[in-house]
């Protein structure tokens, strides 16, 4: 899923940033020249969204990418992560930092880097930016990494209206977004269309500026034990790092859950929940980050929007836990679901 940043402190100090920025990184390897001016730089650089790295969902999906481009290509790498509270000012300064040392591609993990992106890319023309979940910033040297989520929730709602015994199934959404509101949109439509009987509980955990939803596991872990408290024995999370909280509520309690943007089941953070992870919506982020990385280093950059979807394979759903791939019958019910999205006969909802 995608979320946010797990934003830096209000109003620290442009040095205090400067300083964190060397602290913060990951690996780094200088595999090339640092001069900005070389169209191919010292490598990728990835700026984490909200929940940083370790959410085991979107910000590690990212990492993945960036480790798997530094093993192949053989260049340098750094990821830098975000601070509770950072203003776009301060996202401004750590993609200018990255610029600056000569990090090419420079990728904003996340639609809250989209200021900063387009504010940054706009000074530095020779180096390509990536922006993951976002599509407003047009320049000739960005390169917007979006998803069809919608679709990948779509068959995310066939299976736990298959799945499903109490005919009540949940949604948790870290924050109320436009974005969220897809994988809402495309799960609730895939319930319905498979059953018009069972019920979907959907709920927020928070709403913007308040992005505490993508970060904090005890808000999704109480919002997925209210649902099952209620009913539910199916819950679907589009919540980042929060959404390891509902994961926990729904192996606590012996239910389904269903993760988000990678593979959670075979997550090693989330090695004891596996058991009672059906699937995950997985979303493509790490092969976009490596993919821009991979354009850089051939010298033919990707720019513009860039968009993976059920028929390309940049979202789908994952088949690592063997109970699932066990259920006939909800196995027959995605793949035809599966099919009517690929051939356009299933058109996929983006808003609830």
């Amino acid at each position: 899923m995608h979320r946010v940043s797990r934003f830096a402190v209000a109003g620290a100090a442009a040095t205090a940033l400067a300083v964190s920025l060397a602290a913060c990184g990951g690996k780094s390897t200088d595999s090339g020249s640092s001069s900005s001016d070389d169209s191919k730089g010292k490598g990728v650089a990835i700026a984490y969204d909200i929940g940083g790295k370790g959410d085991q969902s979107f910000n590690d999906a990212a990492y993945a990418g960036m480790e798997r481009a530094m093993k192949e290509l053989k260049i340098g790498g750094e990821d830098v992560e975000p601070s509770d509270g950072e203003s776009d000012a301060d996202k401004i300064q750590r993609l200018t930092s990255l610029a600056k040392q000569g990090y090419n591609p420079v990728v904003g993990v996340g639609f809250a880097y989209a200021p900063a992106v387009k504010e940054v890319a706009a000074k530095f023309p020779k180096t390509t930016f990536g922006i993951v979940d976002d599509e407003t910033v047009k320049a000739d040297n960005v390169a917007d990494l979006v998803f069809s989520e919608e679709q990948g929730s779509y068959l995310a709602g066939v299976a736990a209206a298959k799945a499903t015994k109490s005919k009540t199934v949940g949604f948790v959404g870290g924050v109320e977004t436009p974005l969220i509101k897809k994988f809402q949109a495309g799960y609730e439509q895939g319930v319905k269309d498979t059953d018009p009987s069972v019920k979907v509980r959907a709920q927020y955990l928070t709403q913007p500026p308040n992005f505490d939803g993508f970060s904090k596991p005890d808000l999704g872990k109480e919002a997925a034990k209210g649902m099952i408290d209620g009913g539910a024995d199916v819950v679907y999370h589009a919540a980042g790092l929060a959404g390891q909280g509902s994961i926990e509520a729904a192996a606590e309690a012996k239910k389904w859950a269903i993760g988000v943007d990678s593979d959670q089941y075979s997550q090693k953070a989330l090695a004891k929940y596996k058991d009672y992870i059906l699937t995950s919506v997985t979303k493509g982020v790490s092969d976009a980050v490596f993919n821009l990385a991979k354009s850089v280093q051939d010298g033919k950059p990707e720019t513009g929007v860039i968009r993976a979807d059920l028929k390309s394979g940049g979202v789908a759903l994952a088949d690592s836990n063997p109970d699932f791939m066990k259920m006939t019958e909800v196995q027959e019910a995605v793949k035809k679901a599966e099919e009517g999205i690929k051939d356009g006969s299933i058109k996929v909802k983006t808003t609830p």
